[in-house]
């Protein structure tokens, strides 16, 4: 079969499960994109990138929510794929924020994702016309379709007023290279269904960060993180604990990860998390409109936890 090499498919009967391997397992940081004077910052892109490598993360997802993807323009958008990639350069995991409202338009950018070289691409949940379950199936089917790579889908509800149905994800689950579900919903129940019911059929991931060491221990095969733009090689260790099973370790480390992990929330994503990078050096403070920069009480709260973070790296 034409998907196999990509997602590591075995389809040994039709009565049976298609078993699917991760296209990554342990950490992906979310990451940021960078601007300055209203454009993408590339040399500011890079030391972040190469941040995340020397830290060991397993992945790095592009052009995802935290990357302001939605107010990227489409030349804007292929060059940071094109930049991903390149930078890259096959070290860790590259995975292509390519939802859409628009199936044709989803299509198009992970078919554009796949020939500039991702290893997979991340789909979020349509958008304001929302869908039909029915709508939802034949639109992740089209976007499954129309790449060879490895397909995540993304649901996120708070953001796009559409949850997926465990119904949808039954349906899904059979497509051979839709390989994992990015479950942001914060529904740890709907999460456990998916892992006891689906299991490796539709790997599953963490959305949110706080959620990790649950739904890790429940069964999921990592985290999609914003945390780990700021303290990334912790992610990963907290990812490894729980990998070889030593909960009570990731616990500990789980609960003092909390705090900062909070106020990177404490206003929408990513607002706090590009604040905190600039605080330490990596980027303008600049983002698009509709986002602005953070309250000054948030970024009161936001510094105090960013100062104890060495104690953390200690």
């Amino acid at each position: 079969m034409k998907n196999e090499t990509k997602c590591e498919i075995n389809n040994k009967s039709k009565s049976e499960k298609i078993i699917k391997n991760p296209p990554f397992r342990g950490a992906a940081t979310a990451i940021i994109t960078p601007f300055k004077n209203g454009r993408p910052d590339f040399y500011a892109f890079e030391r972040l990138v190469e941040f995340q490598i020397s830290e060991g993360v397993d992945a790095i997802v592009f052009c995802g929510t935290t990357g302001e993807a939605s107010t990227l323009s489409e030349d804007e958008w292929r060059e940071c794929v094109s930049f991903a990639v390149s930078t890259v350069k096959g070290r860790v995991k590259v995975i292509i924020g390519c939802g859409s409202n628009n199936t044709a338009n989803a299509e198009n950018k992970s078919a554009f994702a796949e020939k500039s070289g991702a290893d997979g691409i991340l789909s979020v949940t349509p958008y304001y016309n929302k869908a039909s379950i029915g709508g939802l199936i034949t639109h992740y089917k089209r976007i499954a379709a129309s790449v060879s790579i490895p397909v995540i889908l993304y649901n996120v509800p708070s953001r796009t007023g559409v949850d997926i149905p465990f119904e949808a994800y039954q349906k899904l689950a059979n497509v051979e290279n839709i390989c994992g579900v990015k479950e942001a919903s914060g529904n740890v129940s709907r999460a456990a269904q998916i892992i006891s019911l689906l299991g490796d059929s539709m790997p599953l991931y963490s959305g949110s960060d706080e959620l990790s060491l649950p739904l890790m221990a429940l069964g999921a095969k990592g985290v999609i993180s914003v945390t780990s733009n700021i303290l990334p090689r912790e992610i990963t260790a907290l990812c490894r604990m729980c990998e070889r099973e030593e909960y009570k370790k990731a616990a500990k480390l789980s609960a003092a990860l909390y705090p900062l992990t909070s106020a990177l929330f404490c206003e929408v994503n990513p607002i706090p998390v590009k604040t905190a990078l600039y605080e330490m050096g990596f980027c303008r403070e600049e983002f698009r409109l509709p986002l602005c920069r953070i309250s000054p009480e948030n970024r009161q709260r936001l510094t105090r936890e960013l100062e104890k973070r060495v104690e953390l790296q200690n």
